[in-house]
C-alpha cells in the first residue's frame, strides 16, 4: 500500500477560494534564512508578502526590505487578526510551530509550517485534525519531493520500470555544525526538539523514500550520536540532541535498507542521496547534482538529464526552464508554495505535503530516539 500524499483532508471551503480571488495574501513570522526563502517564494507565486512579525518590532521593521514585505506587525495576535492575511507561514523555532500553527487555524488563516510540525507526534496529531476540521489547507515544505528529477524517479517506481523493490540506502549529510564553536537554536532541546539531526535532516531523507516509493517504513533500528557535547564559545555549554544518526529500517511492502544522518561530515554541505534498487533497474538520485538521475541496469546504465521534452507529464511541469539551465532549492520551494497557492484555490495537486505528511515525520522521528534508547528495533507509529 502507498503513503497518500493528497490535499482532500485538507480541501479548502468554498470561502478559502472566494478569498484567493484577492491574490495569495500572505503574512511571514520569523526572518531568519527560511523566512527570506518564503518571502520569495510567494513573490513568485504571484503572491503578496502582506507583513511579517518577529520576536520584536524593531526586527520586524529591519526585515521589510529583505522580505518584500508590505508592514511590519507589532506582533503575532495582530498579524493573524488581519483581515487582508489569509495565508500564515511560520518560519520560526521549533517550539513555537505548534502554538502559531493552532492559532492561525483557529483565526481562519491557511497555514505553510515549517518543519518538523512539532517536536512531539500527539501534538503534530493535533495540528492535523484541526487543520482538517477547519477546512484549511496547511502545507510543510518537504520541497525536495519538488526536484524534476525525484518526480521523474517516482513515475519510473510507479510505472513499474524499476520492478520489484527491493533495497534502498543513502544519506543525508552536512558539515555546518562540525565543530565545537558552531553553535545554532537547533542544538537546544528546549527550542528544536529532542532530536535535532534527524528531526531536520534525516525527515526530509524519510519523506523522500517513502514519496518516491509509495512504501512506508514499519520498523527501524537506530543508532545516535553527540559528537560535540558542548557548543559555543568558551567552555560552551552542554549539548543533549545528536549530530548524527545512522538507521536500518524495513517497509510495509518488503523493502529494506539503511541511512545514515549527519550535519558534522567534513565537506559535506547539504549532500541527500538516495538510491533505490529493484528487479530491473536501480535509481540514484543525489540533491547536489539536481540536474540528473542515474539509472543503473544489467546490460547498461547512464544519466537521465532534466530535459522537459524527455520527462514524464508529472516531472515535466515542474521543469520551468529549457534543458541545460539548472534548477535548484529556491525553485523547488517556488513550486512548493505555488501548489499551496493551487490547492487554496480548489486543486489537488500531485504530491503536495500536507499537515499529515508532518505528523508522519513525528512518528519516524520518535521511534528514532526510542531505537536509539532501547537499542532494539522497533515499530513506527501510525
Amino acid at each position: 500500500m502507498g503513503v497518500s500524499h493528497t490535499t482532500e483532508s485538507n480541501a479548502p471551503s468554498n470561502r478559502g477560494a472566494d478569498r484567493l480571488n484577492n491574490g495569495y495574501r500572505a503574512a511571514v513570522i520569523g526572518t531568519g534564512f527560511m523566512g527570506r526563502v518564503h518571502a520569495r517564494a510567494i513573490r513568485v507565486a504571484g503572491g503578496r508578502v502582506v507583513g511579517v512579525a518577529a520576536s520584536t518590532p524593531e526586527k520586524a521593521r529591519d526585515a521589510l526590505g529583505p522580505l518584500g514585505a508590505e508592514r511590519a506587525f507589532t506582533d503575532t495576535a495582530e498579524l493573524m487578526a488581519s483581515d487582508d492575511v489569509d495565508v500564515i507561514h511560520v518560519c520560526t523555532p521549533n517550539h513555537l510551530h505548534a502554538p502559531l500553527s493552532l492559532a492561525a487555524i483557529a483565526a481562519g488563516k491557511h497555514v505553510v509550517c515549517e518543519k518538523p510540525l512539532s517536536t512531539d507526534a500527539a501534538t503534530a496529531a493535533r495540528m492535523a485534525e484541526a487543520a482538517a476540521g477547519a477546512h484549511r489547507v496547511a502545507t510543510v515544505p518537504f520541497v525536495y519531493r519538488f526536484h524534476p528529477m525525484v518526480r521523474e524517479a517516482r513515475e519510473q517506481v510507479r510505472s513499474g520500470a524499476v520492478g520489484r523493490l527491493a533495497l534502498a540506502h543513502g544519506s543525508y549529510l552536512q558539515d555546518w555544525l562540525l565543530r565545537p564553536g558552531d553553535d545554532n537554536w537547533r542544538v537546544d532541546a528546549d527550542l528544536g526538539g529532542a532530536t535535532r539531526a534527524f528531526g531536520d535532516i534525516g525527515s526530509h531523507w524519510c519523506d523522500l523514500l517513502e514519496f518516491v516509493t509509495g512504501d512506508r517504513i514499519t520498523r527501524l533500528s537506530a543508532q545516535t550520536s553527540t559528537v560535540n557535547g558542548s557548543r559555543g564559545t568558551g567552555a560552551g555549554r552542554p549539548v543533549d540532541t545528536e549530530d548524527l544518526a545512522t538507521l536500518q529500517f524495513a517497509t510495509r511492502g518488503g523493502l529494506i535498507g539503511a541511512s545514515v544522518i549527519s550535519q558534522v561530515s567534513a565537506g559535506r554541505k547539504n549532500r541527500l542521496l538516495l538510491e533505490i534498487s529493484g528487479s530491473e533497474m536501480t535509481l540514484s538520485f543525489d540533491q547536489e547534482q539536481p540536474e540528473l538521475l542515474w539509472q543503473g541496469g544489467r546490460e547498461r546504465s547512464g544519466l537521465l538529464v532534466r530535459d522537459p521534452e524527455t520527462l514524464s507529464p508529472a516531472a515535466g511541469r515542474l521543469a520551468r526552464v529549457p534543458a541545460g539551465h539548472a534548477q535548484g532549492y529556491q525553485d523547488c520551494f517556488d513550486a512548493f508554495i505555488a501548489d499551496t497557492r493551487d490547492a487554496i484555490a480548489g486543486a489537488a495537486p500531485d504530491g503536495l505535503p500536507t499537515f499529515t505528511d508532518g505528523l508522519r515525520a513525528a512518528h519516524l522521528a520518535e521511534a528514532v530516539l526510542t531505537s536509539a534508547r532501547e537499542q532494539a528495533w522497533v515499530e513506527v507509529g501510525e
